[in-house]
């Protein structure tokens, strides 16, 4: 698929933005691809973690805006073009399984929008950010709007929105928009270990903790019928049996619940 491609390396599958002459801007082919490939590496049982990443020196630079005079140049085009940018973001964010954004290089605008969606953004001191709207006469959705916020704080979230001004990997986590930053040389290292340890833990928890914080950032303030069953049923699982077990004999659970 051209642009995109999906990888599996055992228990990690890899979505590859690869459009290395374009410094991975996102084409409108591209933003309709997402959701398909987000959905095959969330039904495929040996999938426990998804990793985004971008081929070549950056991790995507946006939407390619050379395409917005044809894809872009009305209203209704872009209400369609929103639409598919807002399907790969929900795509990502709505997986069961966790995912994780490995960043280098530019992380603007579309690029933001994709890292946001993934469940943590691991960076390296490479990285550059900017959220660029202003920039374009382009306002920003709502639903990505609300990403931001929630994941950094609403001052933040003005100082990018209101100025398309870029800032560095430090600041970015500084402000939170980063979860882990670390040399170039360590990136796919780390990122992978980690990756790695979520996939070793039970994904019966790792799903539902995924769930329940979806939730509360949703703004619920109580658990609903499925927020109170989600520990109940937990007990009922063979992760449960497993790591009782493997914990009062002394030894490293093997969960097999996928």
């Amino acid at each position: 698929m051209t642009g995109l491609r999906l990888e599996h390396h055992g228990d990690i599958a890899e979505l590859v933005i690869d459009r290395p002459d374009k410094r991975n801007a996102m084409s409108y082919d591209m933003w309709s691809s997402v959701p398909k490939l987000a959905a095959e590496a969330d039904t495929d049982e040996s999938v426990k973690v998804l990793v985004l990443r971008g081929a070549g020196r950056h991790f995507c630079a946006g939407a390619d805006i050379g395409e917005f005079r044809t894809h872009r140049s009305t209203a209704d085009t872009a209400r369609d073009y929103g639409e598919r940018v807002q399907a790969a973001a929900h795509a990502l964010s709505g997986m069961r399984k966790p995912s994780i954004a490995m960043i280098h290089g530019f992380c603007i605008g579309g690029g933001c929008e994709l890292a946001l969606a993934c469940d943590m953004r691991f960076a390296d001191t490479t990285a550059e950010f900017a959220i660029t709207p202003a920039k374009l006469g382009i306002v920003y959705s709502f639903d990505s709007t609300r990403q931001l916020v929630a994941t950094t704080s609403p001052a933040f979230a003005k100082y990018l929105l209101f100025s398309g001004n870029q800032v560095d990997a430090a600041h970015a986590l500084r402000v939170g928009l980063i979860d882990e930053l670390v040399d170039p040389a360590d990136l796919r290292t780390i990122t992978t270990d980690f990756a790695t340890t979520i996939a070793s833990r039970s994904q019966v928890s790792v799903r539902a903790a995924k769930r329940l914080i979806e939730k509360i950032v949703a703004g619920e303030d109580a658990p609903d019928e499925e927020a109170a069953s989600l520990p109940v049923l937990a007990v009922e699982s063979e992760d449960y049996r497993e790591g009782v077990n493997a914990f009062l004999e002394k030894r490293s659970p093997v969960f097999r619940v996928r």
